[in-house]
């Protein structure tokens, strides 16, 4: 699960992390009281997406006086920002933060993750703030740090810290702040389940004081449980409605962008079907995980989610049934088909437990369904019919 910046930073401050004064514009009605809480000679005003690349698409401006701020943020609301990670239909600005700005001296970068390679927490530090880190990862990676901490209650040693920030080659009083900052954004991921943490900038200003200028942080879906006072920071403006849909049905469901509609049980088995569909030369509208043990309701609620994407003219089911029977299966989206009036192609490929039941009753069906052999039998066939 996303958050927004303003959200990250009130946890950054929480943890007794320095960032800039900032106020979050809901409504335009709010901006003549809130404004009048800063006090500075100029703002910045950032659109509030969970999208990267806002700076580049208009999304962050820089304004020196009250009336100006007042204008740009009335143009920036209600905008849409297209980005390289919003895709071409872009994000709807519904909020904005306004922060007082700051003279930089320097910039950096940091970030803490899980990384699941090494079951550890690594730390990414580099002297490159304010840039792209996969570019600076291609272009210039002497520039980039990493150090990888294993999970331990007491946070890790000064020795480890001592490792993280000396690439930015801090003073001695910069280097208490650093220890401070690295300790409390350990202290974040491990208390509040998060998945990474993302400083960029992380500047020093004129005052030689560290200052968190911007913040990303993404949390575990897995664990967001066990955390509401998490779970209540999430903006489901900023999702993908047949995704949220997707998660009261406890569905994995990712909304891709091209034609062919998969249904599929395990992640693997996903990812290998996706990847033979573009081995055929067609594109797979979704990722869709229904799951080990998924019921019949579940394969409904499945079946006719994929169905809304009006992008999809073809359907590839593709089970191996384990734990998940494939008679449940079949016979949910004969229910869904039936309901939905099923007008695209469909194809089955069933293998696994009660899987001469799942194929008796898709025959037995009257609809017009596809049978495959097999995951190769099944691309082909798919990608046929739809042409």
């Amino acid at each position: 699960m996303n958050i927004h910046e303003h959200q990250a930073k009130e946890i950054l401050k929480e943890f007794g992390v320095s960032v800039s004064n900032g106020i979050v514009i809901y409504s335009l009605d709010e901006i003549q009281d809130k404004i009048s809480r800063l006090s500075s000679n100029s703002y910045v005003i950032k659109a509030q997406i969970h999208a990267g690349g806002r700076g580049k698409a208009g999304g962050v401006k820089l304004v020196n006086n009250l009336k100006d701020l007042e204008i740009e943020v009335k143009k920036m609301f209600g905008k849409t920002l297209i980005t390289n990670q919003t895709g071409p239909q872009g994000r709807e600005v519904k909020r904005v933060y306004i922060e007082e700005a700051s003279e930089i001296l320097k910039e950096l970068y940091l970030s803490c993750l899980v990384d699941r390679e090494s079951a550890k927490i690594a730390f990414i530090s580099s002297t490159e703030g304010g840039m792209d880190i996969e570019k600076v990862a291609k272009e210039t990676p002497q520039k980039i740090l990493t150090n990888l901490i294993d999970f331990k209650s007491e946070g890790p040693s000064d020795e480890e810290i001592d490792n993280i920030i000396s690439i930015f080659k801090l003073n001695s009083q910069q280097k208490t702040f650093g220890a401070k900052l690295v300790n409390s954004l350990y202290k974040i991921l491990t208390q509040k389940d998060a998945s990474l943490i993302e400083i960029n900038p992380l500047i020093i200003n004129k005052e030689n004081k560290i200052i968190c200028l911007d913040a990303k942080m993404n949390f575990d879906d897995n664990a967001i449980f066990r955390r509401p006072e998490i779970l209540k920071l999430r903006d489901l403006n900023e999702e993908e409605p047949a995704e949220i849909e997707a998660s009261k049905h406890d569905l994995a469901y990712i909304k891709l962008n091209g034609s062919i509609g998969c249904m599929v049980n395990g992640a693997g088995l996903a990812m290998a079907t996706m990847d033979i569909i573009k081995l055929y030369g067609k594109e797979p509208a979704n990722f869709l995980d229904v799951g080990g043990g998924a019921s019949k309701e579940k394969v409904t609620a499945a079946f006719k989610l994929i169905l809304a994407d009006q992008n999809v003219k073809g359907i590839l089911i593709n089970i191996f049934g384990g734990i998940m029977r494939c008679d449940v299966l079949a016979q949910g989206v004969v229910d869904a088909a039936k309901q939905v009036n099923l007008s695209v192609p469909l194809v089955v490929r069933l293998a696994g437990t009660n899987f001469k039941e799942g194929k008796k009753i898709l025959d037995g069906s009257g609809l017009k369904i596809l049978s495959a052999s097999d995951l190769n039998d099944a691309a082909k066939k798919i990608t046929e019919a739809i042409k």
